[in-house]
C-alpha cells in the first residue's frame, strides 16, 4: 500500500504552500487527501479559491502516514483554533505519523503541543512570539526532527515539499521528483 498524506487547508491559507505541496507529493505517486475545515471551497490569502476533496469531518474517518498544515494568515490561526484539528495532531504524533507544517502554521504544531524539546522553523518571528520554552527555533530554510518536519515559508515550498516525499519515501524518490521540475 502506498503512502497517504492529508493536507488540511483553512480560510486564508498561503495557496502557494499548498498548492507547491499536493503538486509535488503527487508527482512522486503520494496519495494526498486534501480537507478544507468544512465541505465548502477555502480562499486562501491572495484570493486563489481551492476547492478540497472533502472535509476535515470526512478525512477522519482514515489514517495517514502524514499530516501538512499550509501555513498563511489568517489560515494557520483558523487551524489553530479548531478543537478537531488539535486532537488530529496529537493522535497523528502518537502514532508516530509525520507532522508537517509550514510558514505560520509551526504555531499550531507548537500549541498542539508537539514542539516542546524539538527544533523547528516557522515563518520569521512566528515561533518565538509564541514564548514557548523548550521550542528551539532555528530559522533555517527546512528542518526535520524526528517525524516532525517544519519550513519557513512561501519561498521555501518546494524545498519542503522535497522533504515530505524523502521522509515518506526515500532520496530516490526525492531525486527523480526534483529531477523533472529542472531546478
Amino acid at each position: 500500500m502506498g503512502k497517504t498524506v492529508l493536507v488540511l487547508l483553512a480560510e486564508g491559507c498561503e495557496e502557494l504552500e499548498a498548492v507547491t505541496v499536493i503538486d509535488l507529493l503527487r508527482r512522486a505517486k503520494i496519495e494526498v487527501t486534501v480537507a478544507g475545515l468544512d465541505d465548502k471551497p477555502v480562499t486562501a490569502s491572495r484570493g486563489t479559491r481551492l476547492i478540497p476533496d472533502c472535509s476535515l469531518d470526512t478525512a477522519r474517518a482514515r489514517t495517514y502516514d502524514m499530516v501538512v498544515l499550509p501555513g498563511g494568515l489568517p489560515g494557520a490561526d483558523n487551524l489553530a483554533a479548531d478543537a478537531r484539528v488539535m486532537a488530529l495532531l496529537k493522535k497523528m504524533a502518537q502514532a508516530g505519523a509525520f507532522t508537517c507544517a509550514i510558514c505560520a502554521a509551526p504555531v499550531v504544531l507548537a500549541k498542539a503541543g508537539l514542539l516542546a524539546g524539538k527544533r523547528a522553523t516557522s515563518y520569521p518571528g512566528c515561533i518565538e512570539a509564541l514564548n514557548m520554552p523548550g521550542v528551539k527555533s532555528t530559522g533555517e530554510a527546512v528542518v526535520r526532527d524526528g517525524a516532525i518536519i517544519t519550513s519557513r515559508g512561501p519561498g521555501t515550498a518546494m524545498d519542503f515539499a522535497l522533504e515530505l516525499i524523502e521522509a515518506l519515501l526515500d532520496k530516490k524518490a526525492r531525486h527523480t521528483v526534483e529531477t523533472a521540475l529542472v531546478r
